[in-house]
């Protein structure tokens, strides 16, 4: 994976399909659509914290569309409420075939800012 887009409250991260990621169907697993939106709201909600500020995923709630079995992946974080110490985001992950991008998963979430000062 990696970042694509970085803009403050707004972050895309990118990935291939690897077949060491499938589960038994040939498809990507599960996990790795989480990881990837679960990663890119961290970052979202981290482009609005304090410089000194880490974050730390509260809780998420993922629903999957479709079988992720494409050429590569697009990972979506947006912030939709950016908060004191909490950040509530949304995540959407893209299959990529060619020139067409399916909707595969998307994930509620809530973002926490630990102080480190």
């Amino acid at each position: 994976m990696s970042l694509d887009v970085i803009e403050p409250g707004h972050v895309e991260i990118i990935s291939d399909f690897n077949t060491s990621l499938t589960q038994h169907h040939g498809y990507h697993h599960a996990g790795v659509a989480t990881t990837g939106m679960d990663t890119a709201c961290g970052y979202a909600a981290c482009s609005l914290m304090h410089a000194d500020d880490e974050v730390l995923t509260v809780e998420f709630k993922s629903s999957f569309l479709r079988p992720a079995k494409s050429q590569q992946f697009r990972f979506v974080g947006k912030v939709t409420k950016p908060g004191r110490s909490l950040y509530f985001c949304e995540g959407a992950a893209y299959g990529i075939t060619d020139d067409q991008s399916d909707l595969i998963a998307t994930l509620s979430a809530t973002m926490m800012a630990v102080r480190n000062s």
